[in-house]
């Protein structure tokens, strides 16, 4: 039996992705901001699309430090775009 796609809700974008198409950025409960590539670090997530407008633009807004409540670091941002720019996009 196949399981059915994880959907999340891209917090920029607001659009629905499978969970592989996004990124976690979560907000540990010590404060910390982190990137969760494995999706299960405790604390709050948000979800952000594998795409280098969709980051810059969470950046230009600061959707990210509403939505996790805190002020997000700019090397977050830089890490998340060469996580983008490293994997070959389809």
């Amino acid at each position: 039996m196949m399981r059915k796609p994880v959907i999340r809700t891209c917090t920029v974008s607001g659009e629905k992705c499978e969970k592989k198409d996004l990124i976690r950025i979560v907000r540990t409960p010590e404060g910390e901001v982190k990137i969760d590539l494995k999706g299960k670090a405790n604390g709050r997530g948000a979800y952000l699309k594998k795409d280098k407008d969709v980051i810059l633009k969470a950046k230009k807004t600061k959707v990210l430090d509403r939505k996790l409540e805190v002020e997000v670091p700019s090397d977050i941002y830089e890490e998340l775009l060469r996580i983008v720019d490293g994997q070959n996009l389809e």
